[in-house]
């Protein structure tokens, strides 16, 4: 929307986080057609590559690695994690993003999931971006110098 508005031709794009959901070759779960859909307060992104050496390895010993990683993110019920796929499509191989109230949870998760055999895996996962939820009319007017905080909800 940002994109199509007079604000445009003053925009740089020095990220790009382009990619879609499909079903995870290491869960159960259906692909959820869309991603950050909830109601939380802070929405965290970042890129995502694995090593080359992780393709190497048998799919049953992928498999036993990620399910140790998933029940990681499982004892976090209240961040929602979603995984999206950009093989081919742009620079990194996922973009992950973590919905959640509280940053210090999702700080416990990520420093938690730093600690599974998943991680040395791991080639990037930077930059990291933590938004705000709001509106686009919000974020618009936060542009031109309204402000954004969420107001404290009323005390009966």
């Amino acid at each position: 929307m940002l994109a199509q508005s007079g604000l445009a031709k003053w925009m740089t794009t020095p990220h790009s986080y382009l990619a879609m959901t499909k079903r995870s070759p290491y869960s159960e779960a259906e692909a959820r057609p869309e991603i950050c859909t909830s109601e939380r307060r802070y929405l965290f992104v970042y890129p995502f590559e694995k090593k080359r050496e992780w393709y190497r390895l048998p799919a049953d010993e992928r498999q036993r690695i990620m399910s140790d990683h998933i029940e990681v993110g499982r004892r976090y019920p209240e961040i929602a994690i979603n995984t999206a796929y950009s093989f081919g499509l742009d620079d990194q191989e996922f973009v992950v993003s973590f919905e959640a109230d509280d940053p210090g949870q999702f700080l416990d998760l990520v420093q938690e999931l730093r600690g599974t055999e998943s991680s040395s895996y791991t080639l990037r996962d930077t930059p990291i971006f933590t938004c705000v939820s709001m509106s686009v009319a919000r974020a618009l007017d936060a542009l031109d110098g309204a402000a954004t905080a969420r107001s404290a909800p009323a005390l009966a």
